[in-house]
């Protein structure tokens, strides 16, 4: 893939950035109140981004679907196409979030598998630009287990353990896991070995909840902080009352 083509998001900053990708189920069992709430919530935090100076020029937002028949990868409201040849990466300041709508299959395995590769090669493009980033973060979201492209259940996923654990022991991102809704023990189970340390399965759909940890998150990036610090952040995320209940 060719992500160089950036030219219609300007970059006004030489701040250090942080790429975020949120990879958001958005299978046929998200469809109704849980897509609702979804995207309620992308557009409360946008406008909460936004308002923290501090993250708002340093976070870029990536947004990685899975749902349909395909994996989409986002430029904010902007469905890029199967095989995206400009970064989807947006600075928060600028960013508007999609509005997504819930059908077809779980092809989570290779929502993973684009966002490592959009990561990867949106630090190489700010390297090529001169610019300093901090670890990135990936959260893959979901309330279901991994399906083929037929809907039918799939351990393809397994290929992407000793890739995730190579990638973050190398410190290249930080993975973040949440099952929600009526995800099944299989499917948090897939969750735990794709994200051994911050996996989680929670009742209802608190996605709200969800971004405001990420926003702690990227913030905790920032400060340079110790695994212990996302651990603490984390553990609090998962023991929070959901305000949303399914």
């Amino acid at each position: 893939m060719d992500f160089a083509d950036y030219a219609d998001i300007e970059i006004e900053n030489n701040a250090q950035r942080l790429p975020l990708v949120l990879c958001l189920d958005t299978s046929s069992s998200m469809a109704g109140e849980p897509v609702a709430l979804l995207n309620q919530a992308l557009r409360d935090w946008t406008a909460q981004l936004k308002d923290d100076v501090s993250l708002s020029h340093s976070v870029e937002v990536a947004v990685v679907t899975f749902g349909g028949q395909r994996v989409t990868a986002w430029q904010g409201p902007r469905a890029l196409s199967a095989l995206p040849n400009v970064s989807p990466f947006v600075p928060a300041h600028h960013f508007e979030p999609p509005r997504l709508q819930a059908a077809g299959v779980t092809l989570m395995t290779e929502a993973l598998e684009l966002a490592m590769q959009l990561v990867a090669a949106r630090k190489t493009e700010l390297r090529s630009l001169g610019l300093q980033y901090y670890r990135p973060q990936i959260c893959v979201v979901t309330d279901g287990q991994p399906t083929d492209a037929n809907g039918h259940a799939t351990e393809a996923w397994r290929r992407t353990v000793p890739v995730l654990a190579a990638e973050q022991d190398a410190r290249k991102f930080r993975l973040f896991a949440i099952g929600i809704g009526g995800i099944s023990p299989r499917g948090e189970q897939v969750l735990e070995a794709l994200a051994p340390k911050f996996h989680a399965r929670l009742q209802g759909f608190p996605f709200r909840e969800l971004l405001q940890m990420m926003s702690a998150s990227a913030s905790a990036e920032q400060r340079g902080a110790g695994d212990e610090i996302f651990e603490r952040i984390f553990a609090q995320f998962k023991t929070q009352r959901p305000a949303y209940e399914g």
